[in-house]
């Protein structure tokens, strides 16, 4: 949609920036934040004007509802910079439109789409410097909703805050991962809320991550709500698993989250000549490849850390490891993700949007 931003979205620039503050050598992932973020208020109905505002704290009554109820959904996303300076997105319609579905399922007002994306584009311009270059870094991008009206009765909120907040990072994992099947604690149920980006999912996880933790894992490999029979997620990304040359990962459902890094790789694989099976895969099948020998590589993909290589599986006490492969589909494909992300490659998918 086309919109002059600036005759909706009312801008006040930082009077002091902390730009030289930071080293962009050495960059962590998401504790760095910019100089600004995009505000708007939902209230008596509507939407108010939109403002770009310098990074501050909030204030919120002790009752406001995010507190109590839980009314609160987020997405994550990237801006990448070029050789040249160049400003890109990645898919960024479909975080638009995800943060909507999942704002539907938790009753919160959906947002307006040219409010998101002009918000989007006139923060990216003002705080373009922060967009760091070197290999493997970016700006990490959260939107987020929650419920900012105050009362303690069990019921939607009138009234929500809408921000985008903006943070330079380097790469959110290092190295391969060891995961834990989990067997018993589950990360959504069906009818649930799996499929919406939602704060109470991550919450939900940390503590059996911190039990797998305590046992040398790094992750765990969520499964089916029921039976625990059927691979689902790992950690808070999607999982890719293959198994000879034929790379597999579970189809999307309530429980499962429709990820952008996912559906992009399922293309990119596609048009690489890579055989891909979307469909369910049981633990068993894992356990039994591992044995067989034909399970070649396991990883987890989502926008902060792309692709995370899996170098074993604990279930039942038996820990799996991985081969290590000179060319892995993972390798492969981040590769090829990337380069479209940093403008180094042809992007025969319209995915990418330069920011002007």
């Amino acid at each position: 949609m086309n919109v002059d931003a600036s005759s909706i979205i009312k801008i006040e620039k930082t009077k002091q920036s902390k730009i030289n503050e930071v080293d962009f050598s050495n960059l962590p992932f998401g504790q760095i934040t910019t100089d600004h973020m995009f505000v708007c208020d939902f209230k008596n109905g509507q939407w108010e004007q939109p403002q770009i505002i310098p990074y501050q704290n909030l204030s919120l009554d002790p009752s406001a509802k995010i507190f109590h109820y839980g009314q609160s959904v987020f997405e994550g996303m990237k801006a990448y910079k070029d050789t040249n300076g160049k400003i890109f997105l990645f898919r960024p319609l479909d975080n638009q439109k995800r943060i909507n579905i999942s704002a539907k399922r938790l009753a919160i007002p959906e947002l307006p789409e040219e409010y998101f994306m002009e918000g989007l584009k006139e923060l990216l311009k003002l705080d373009s410097n922060w967009i760091p270059t070197s290999d493997g870094s970016s700006l990490y991008i959260r939107p987020f909703v929650f419920a900012s009206g105050s009362g303690l009765h069990a019921s939607p909120s009138k009234e929500y805050k809408f921000i985008i907040a903006c943070s330079p990072s380097g790469s959110y994992f290092g190295g391969k991962l060891k995961v834990l099947i989990e067997q018993k604690y589950s990360r959504s149920a069906n009818g649930g809320v799996g499929y919406a980006k939602a704060g109470g999912n991550y919450g939900g996880q940390f503590y059996p991550t911190k039990l797998a933790n305590e046992k040398g894992y790094q992750q765990v490999i969520w499964t089916d709500d029921t039976s625990h029979q059927f691979i689902e997620e790992a950690g808070a990304m999607n999982i890719f698993i293959r198994i000879g040359d034929t790379l597999i990962t579970a189809p999307t459902s309530d429980r499962i989250l429709d990820g952008i890094t996912r559906k992009s790789l399922i293309k990119i694989a596609e048009n690489d000549g890579i055989t891909v099976e979307v469909r369910k895969i049981t633990v068993n099948e894992l356990v039994e490849s591992a044995k067989n020998g034909s399970l070649k590589e396991m990883f987890g993909a989502g926008t902060a850390a792309v692709i995370s290589p899996i170098a074993g599986f604990g279930f039942n006490d038996i820990d799996f490891e991985l081969p290590i492969l000179e060319n892995s589909y993972a390798l492969q494909l981040k590769k090829r993700i990337t380069d479209i992300q940093y403008n180094r490659a042809e992007d025969k998918f319209g995915w990418r949007i330069e920011v002007k």
